[in-house]
Order: structure tokens, then C-alpha cells, then sequence
């Protein structure tokens, strides 16, 4: 996913007046420009870093939804409507057991106890990461 994707979409959500969407997407915008600024100076927007916001917005979201008590209906209909949007956005994670040992044979790191962790961060983004340290666990045992 790309910012510019992002912005012709908020544009969209304006014209068509659907302000849950263009809420929900300029909260991702603001994010990533925010995730731009670090100690050294800003960092350029790449699709990976967009991805990695979107994901993260996307597991906040949900933790408001696990958290929100259910005699709030109206506020838990609303996450869920603005997760349903951040979900178009999101990059499709690797979720198969087989897709996942795959790709971690193919990482071409050595299996051990030692390496899990540089594993685990090559697999960020692009794999369901409880599904990857279950099938890991299995793996190094």
C-alpha cells in the first residue's frame, strides 16, 4: 500500500461525504506521517512502512473491539466498521501452517534456539505472527 493510494482514497470518502471512511483513513495518513519522524530525521515513506502502520492501526483497532463492553453497541459497531476499512487496506498475511514453514526454510536462517528471534523479526509483516512462533516452537523442539 502506498500514501498516495491512501490520499486518492480519503479524496473519495470526501466527495462521497462517508465520514467514518475518510476519518478511519486520515488516521492511517497521520500515523505514517508520524512513524516518518525519528531521532535522526525523517525517514522516507516506503510501502513496507505504510504497511507496518496499517498493521499496527489494524491490531489497535481490534484491541478496542476485544475491550469495548458489549452494552455499547453503537461504539463496538463503530470499530467495527472502521476495522472492516483498515482490513481493505492491509497487506494479507501468510496464514497456512505449510506457507509459513515454507518461508521460514527459505529464509535461509539456521534453525535454532538461538536464532528464534532473528526469525521471528524477518516474518513481521509478512506472516500471521501467532501462527509463526506456534509452528517455530514446533519446528526448534
Amino acid at each position: 500500500m502506498t500514501l498516495e493510494i491512501l490520499q486518492a482514497e480519503m479524496i473519495s470518502a470526501m466527495k462521497n461525504k462517508n465520514k467514518t471512511r475518510k476519518d478511519t483513513i486520515s488516521s492511517i495518513i497521520d500515523a505514517v506521517k508520524k512513524a516518518t519522524i525519528a531521532k535522526e530525521g525523517r525517514i522516507e515513506i516506503t510501502e513496507e512502512l505504510v504497511n507496518k502502520v496499517i498493521l499496527k492501526e489494524k491490531k489497535t483497532m481490534q484491541e478496542m473491539i476485544d475491550t469495548c463492553p458489549i452494552s455499547r453497541v453503537e461504539t463496538l459497531q463503530e470499530y467495527k466498521e472502521k476495522l472492516a476499512i483498515i482490513n481493505e487496506f492491509a497487506p494479507q498475511l501468510i496464514t497456512s501452517p505449510i506457507e509459513i514453514e515454507y518461508f521460514i526454510h527459505a529464509l535461509g536462517i539456521e534453525l535454532t534456539k538461538a536464532n528464534r528471534g532473528s526469525i521471528m523479526k524477518e516474518l513481521k509483516g509478512k506472516v500471521d505472527m501467532a501462527a509463526a512462533n506456534k509452528i517455530l516452537g514446533g519446528m526448534l523442539q
